[in-house]
C-alpha cells in the first residue's frame, strides 16, 4: 500500500531566486587570517559603537543586484548610512541600495591571483570606495581608493590615513599595525580584556583607599 505523506516544504515558486546564506566556504583557512579578520572587524565595531548607522560585518555574504546571484562575502566590510543589526546576507536593495564602501580582505595560502582579481573587479563595479588587501604572511598591504569608476592603487599605503574611517596605517619590521583616529593601535580581545581588567583593579584600590579615609566612594 501506497501512503501519502503531506510535507510542508513547498517547491519555491518558478521565478524566485533564492540567496543562499553561505558560500560553503570556511571564513578562514589558518588561526593568522582569522586572528587578522577578529581584529579588524572587532576595533571597526568599536570605533563606531556610538554611531547607530554604520553597518560593520565580517564574512557576510554581499548580494549587490535584485535577481542576480554574483556576489561576495568580503573579510571585513562597512556600510555607511545602514543600521546595526543581525543580518544573514546583506541585500542591497533591501538597504536603500547602499553598498559597502570599505572593504578588507586577509589573503591566506589558498587564495589565487585570479581569485583576488575577480573580487577586485567585483568591488569596482558596485560601489567599493576603499579596498584593503593584506597578506599576513608577508606583511604586505595594497590599499586601493575609488578614483571616478575605478579603484586606484594608493601610493605610498605606509602611513595612509583612511578618509572613510580615519585609521591609520603603518607597515613595519613585524607587519602592519593599524590606528585608531585618536592614536590607539588596534588591539585584540585579550589585549582589551586585559586593560579592562587593569582599569578595573584600578578602581578597585582607589575605592579602598578612599573607604580608609572614612569616604565613601558610591556617594562621591
Amino acid at each position: 500500500m501506497v501512503v501519502q505523506v503531506e510535507t510542508s516544504i513547498k517547491p519555491e515558486p518558478i521565478g524566485v531566486r533564492i540567496y543562499p546564506e553561505s558560500d560553503g566556504q570556511p571564513m578562514a583557512d589558518n588561526t593568522k587570517q582569522f586572528r587578522w579578520i577578529v581584529l579588524i572587524k572587532e576595533n571597526l565595531e568599536i570605533l563606531f559603537a556610538e554611531n547607530a548607522d554604520v553597518f560593520v560585518a565580517g564574512d557576510l555574504l554581499w548580494y549587490p543586484v535584485e535577481g542576480m546571484g554574483r556576489c561576495q562575502a568580503p573579510d571585513v566590510m562597512v556600510v555607511f548610512g545602514r543600521p546595526k543589526g543581525d543580518r544573514g546576507s546583506y541585500k542591497q536593495w533591501e538597504e536603500n541600495g547602499i553598498p559597502p564602501l570599505v572593504v578588507f580582505e586577509i589573503i591566506s595560502p589558498s587564495n589565487t591571483v585570479a581569485e583576488m582579481s575577480k573580487k577586485m573587479l567585483f568591488y569596482q563595479e558596485y560601489g567599493v570606495e576603499e579596498y584593503y588587501i593584506y597578506d599576513p604572511e608577508k606583511g604586505e598591504l595594497v590599499g586601493s581608493v575609488s578614483r571616478g569608476d575605478r579603484l586606484a592603487e594608493i601610493e605610498p599605503v605606509n602611513g595612509w590615513v583612511s578618509p572613510r574611517l580615519g585609521v591609520r596605517f603603518e607597515l613595519g619590521e613585524n607587519g602592519l599595525v593599524i590606528y585608531h583616529p585618536d592614536g590607539e593601535r588596534f588591539l585584540s580581545p585579550v589585549e582589551l580584556a586585559r586593560r579592562r581588567e587593569q582599569a578595573e583593579g584600578r578602581v578597585k584600590i582607589l575605592e579602598a583607599k578612599l573607604r580608609e579615609l572614612g569616604i565613601d566612594p558610591e556617594v562621591i
